[in-house]
């Protein structure tokens, strides 16, 4: 598998300013050859000129992109499906839902099959990412479905715990549909007055996901070739503390994570 970082290993600086260039200069600092950019960064909002010193510098520094959306109507994926075209991405994550826009697993269905024969024209994988908004066996019955090579999940290690699932839960239903992974560990703490729990971001390698073990489960299924590392970083009172620690916190899980024997 290839190891990469995205527009959500560090959601705190990109809302407070960090940009799609920024994240090519992060990944040359760690020695990473892959972004991926998300919907906190929409490509689709890029004016021409933007797009292509994007383009230039992906080429330049020789690094692949992978692409992220949310908000699946058809002309949103279609649109998604000719960007990856023109920056040679492999792998298009789209999150489901948007705001007030819920769609059933009918329509997401039918959208995805409107649009199949050009991920498969175009060499693309569509990885559709478990959030909160569908219980994980419902991703599953999506990609049956569908039954397409180039449709599959992104697999994001505390999303479905929104959903009331565990990690051992989509793990087992969803793994065997896995084409990229966000590695993004967690803690898990009773509150002060005892009256309920708080999940939140951990450091990689520091709170309870078990990533080398995740690990070798994707590598024995042969199917999910890259990982990106995304963070919950719980924020500081102050805009500039809260970026810094996300910073911090980026540098010891690519640290961590570099250092396990899972990558090419």
């Amino acid at each position: 598998m290839q190891l990469g970082i995205g527009s959500y290993t560090y959601g705190w600086n990109v809302e407070h300013g960090m940009n799609d260039m920024n994240l090519i200069e992060r990944a040359k600092e760690f020695g990473v050859k892959l972004i991926q950019i998300g919907d906190n960064l929409p490509l689709h909002t890029f004016n021409e000129e933007r797009l292509q010193v994007f383009g230039k510098a992906l080429r330049q520094n020789d690094i692949t992109v992978e692409i992220g959306a949310k908000g699946l109507l058809q002309l949103h994926l279609h649109q998604y499906i000719l960007l990856c075209k023109r920056f040679n991405a492999k792998i298009l994550r789209f999150i489901i839902d948007d705001n007030n826009y819920r769609p059933t697993v009918e329509e997401v269905i039918r959208i995805i099959k409107s649009e199949a024969n050009l991920l498969q024209q175009y060499n693309i994988t569509l990885a559709l990412e478990n959030h909160d908004g569908l219980k994980a066996d419902e991703y599953a019955a999506i990609i049956k479905s569908i039954n397409s090579p180039n449709v599959g999940i992104c697999l994001d290690t505390v999303n479905s715990m929104g959903a009331g699932e565990s990690i051992e839960t989509i793990l087992e239903t969803l793994l065997p549909y896995t084409v990229n992974l966000h590695i993004k560990d967690f803690g898990i703490a009773r509150l002060p007055h005892k009256q309920g729990f708080i999940i939140d971001g951990r450091i990689a390698g520091e709170g309870l996901l078990n990533i080398p073990l995740l690990l070798e489960k994707l590598k024995a299924r042969n199917r999910c070739h890259t990982c990106i590392v995304e963070q919950w970083v719980p924020p500081e009172k102050d805009k500039g503390e809260t970026n810094l620690k996300e910073i911090h916190w980026a540098e010891r899980s690519i640290r961590y994570l570099k250092a396990l024997p899972s990558w090419e």
